[in-house]
C-alpha cells in the first residue's frame, strides 16, 4: 500500500494518536487535494494542528482547495505573518475568488497583511465586471522577448517560472506588454539554441479581452482545445492568463447555472449540501409562483369550454395524453436547441433552418404517435370514429405546435439577450398546455359540431 492510498480513517487515528511525524511525512507526499479532502474532515483544533505540519508550499496549495468556511477559520487561526506567506504563495486567481467570498472584515485583514505589490494586484483583479475574463485570469505568465534566443528563453523560464501558473505556454510581449507572439514548451525544445523566438513564435494569437463574458471564454476553449488563453486590455497589452483548470471551473459553473434555470430555479452559489433550506426555497418559489399563476391559462381555456365538456365528456379523458405528449415533445426540442446554443453550433440566424428542422421531425412524431392513438382509441371506443378522428388530429397539430414553439423560443430569448434557459422545461410546458387546448377544442367543436 502506497502511503498516498492510505485510508482516511487511518490517517484519522494517527492525528488522535498525535503521531505528528508521521502525518507530516505522509502528507507531504499526497496530492494537494486529496490532503485538502482530509483536513476538511477535521474539527477546526485538529486541522490547523494537521495544517502547520504541512511545508510552506504545499500548506498554500491545500488551502487554494479548501471551501471557503475552512479558509476562513484557518485565516481567523492565523498570524499575520504566517497569513502573509500563505498569501504570497497564493496565485492571484485564487485569492480573487476566495476575496469574493469572505466577510469585509476578514478581506481588510487580508489586504492589510499582503504586500503593497500583491495588494495592488488583487485590487485590481477585484474591480473587473463579475463573471468576466478579468475575474477569472492570473497574473502569474511567462513573458518572452522576439529577440530572446531559445537559450535565453530556457534561462529565464527556469528563474522565473517556478512560480507561474504554467510554463507549457509563453507569450512574447514589447516592452510595454502588447502581445506580439504565443510560443509552447515544445516549440522551445525542438528548436536549436541559438534559434531566435522572433523565427518561430506564433503571431496569430487567440485572446480574449478583460470584459469579455467568462462564459465565452469557455467556449473558445472548447473550440480551439487550448491549455491556455491570454487576456488583453483595450490597447491589447497582456494582463493575465486564463488557464484550462479555470475555463473547466467556469464551464461547471455556466452548467450548473442552466441546469438550475431549466428547472425553474434561480442560480445558487452555493452547493447544495451547504445552501440553506431558506434559501432554497427563496431560489424555488418566485419561479413556483409564475408558473401557478401562468397555469391558471388553462383553467381559464378549460372553463371556457365547459359546456362543450359536458355534453361530450370522454372528451376530458383526453386532456392529460394531450397536454403531457405535447409537453414533453416541446421539452425535448427546447433542451436540444439549449444545448446547441450553449455549445455555439445554433446561433440566432439558424432560427429558419431549425424551425423547418423541428417541423419536419414534429410531422414524423406525429404521424406515428396519431397512428398508435388511433387504433387503441378504435378498439377502446368502437363506433366513435369522430372522437377518435379528432383526439388523433388534436395530437398531431399539437407535436407539431410544441415543437417549433419549444426550438424557436429558446433563439427569441437569445435575441432579447436572456438566458435561453429559461425558456426550458417548465416554461414550455405551461406554454404548450394551452396552445394544445386550444386546438384540441376547435378541432373538437369543428368535428363534433352534432355533438355541441
Amino acid at each position: 500500500m502506497t502511503q498516498e492510498n492510505i485510508p482516511v480513517e487511518e490517517l484519522l487515528e494517527l492525528v488522535n494518536a498525535k503521531q505528528l511525524r508521521k502525518i507530516k511525512t505522509i502528507l507531504s507526499e499526497m496530492n494537494e487535494v486529496d490532503v485538502a479532502s482530509f483536513i476538511e474532515q477535521l474539527d477546526s483544533e485538529k486541522m490547523m494542528v494537521v495544517f502547520r505540519l504541512l511545508p510552506k508550499d504545499l500548506a498554500s496549495d491545500v488551502f487554494a482547495c479548501l471551501p471557503i468556511e475552512k479558509q476562513k477559520e484557518i485565516i481567523d487561526s492565523t498570524a499575520d505573518a504566517e497569513l502573509t506567506t500563505i498569501i504570497e504563495d497564493l496565485f492571484v486567481d485564487d485569492m480573487v475568488d476566495m476575496l469574493e467570498e469572505l466577510p469585509a472584515t476578514v478581506v481588510k485583514r487580508i489586504l492589510k497583511s499582503a504586500t503593497p505589490s500583491t495588494r495592488k494586484l488583487i485590487n485590481q483583479f477585484l474591480n473587473y465586471p463579475e463573471n468576466s475574463a478579468g475575474s477569472v485570469m492570473t497574473a502569474e505568465y511567462v513573458a518572452l522577448k522576439k529577440n530572446m534566443t531559445v537559450e535565453q528563453a530556457f534561462a529565464y523560464i527556469r528563474k522565473n517560472g517556478v512560480d507561474k501558473e504554467t510554463i507549457y505556454t509563453c507569450y512574447v510581449t514589447t516592452a510595454q506588454r502588447k502581445l506580439e507572439g504565443v510560443i509552447t514548451l515544445k516549440d522551445l525544445l525542438m528548436s536549436p539554441y541559438e534559434t531566435v523566438i522572433e523565427d518561430i513564435m506564433d503571431t496569430h494569437v487567440i485572446h480574449a479581452m478583460t470584459t469579455d463574458d467568462q462564459e465565452e471564454i469557455s467556449k473558445t476553449f472548447n473550440k480551439y482545445d487550448l491549455l491556455a488563453l491570454p487576456v488583453v486590455d483595450h490597447e491589447n497589452r497582456l494582463v493575465g492568463i486564463i488557464t484550462v483548470d479555470d475555463a473547466v471551473d467556469v464551464m461547471e459553473q455556466e452548467a450548473t447555472e442552466d441546469f438550475e434555470i431549466m428547472a425553474a430555479m434561480l442560480p445558487s452559489e452555493k452547493p447544495y449540501m451547504k445552501t440553506s433550506v431558506f434559501t432554497l426555497a427563496k431560489n424555488r418559489i418566485l419561479w413556483l409562483l409564475f408558473l401557478m399563476i401562468s397555469s391558471m391559462i388553462t383553467g381559464n381555456i378549460l372553463g371556457h369550454y365547459e359546456e362543450a365538456m359536458a355534453k361530450v365528456s370522454i372528451l376530458v379523458t383526453f386532456v392529460p395524453m394531450l397536454t403531457g405528449t405535447g409537453g414533453n415533445a416541446g421539452s425535448q426540442a427546447s433542451t436540444m436547441i439549449i444545448r446547441g446554443m450553449t455549445l455555439g453550433d445554433i446561433t440566432p440566424k439558424d432560427i429558419f433552418r431549425v424551425l423547418w428542422k423541428e417541423l419536419r421531425v414534429g410531422i414524423i412524431c406525429g404521424v406515428i404517435l396519431s397512428a398508435v392513438n388511433f387504433i387503441r382509441l378504435a378498439i377502446m371506443y368502437p363506433g366513435q370514429e369522430l372522437i377518435c378522428l379528432t383526439v388523433v388530429i388534436s395530437l398531431f397539430a399539437t407535436i407539431i405546435m410544441a415543437k417549433s414553439v419549444g426550438a424557436i423560443l429558446p433563439i427569441i430569448a437569445k435575441c432579447l439577450h436572456l438566458d435561453p434557459a429559461i425558456m426550458a422545461a417548465p416554461l414550455i410546458s405551461t406554454i404548450v398546455d394551452a396552445c394544445s387546448l386550444i386546438i384540441y377544442f376547435n378541432v373538437a367543436t369543428v368535428l363534433l359540431n352534432a355533438y355541441l
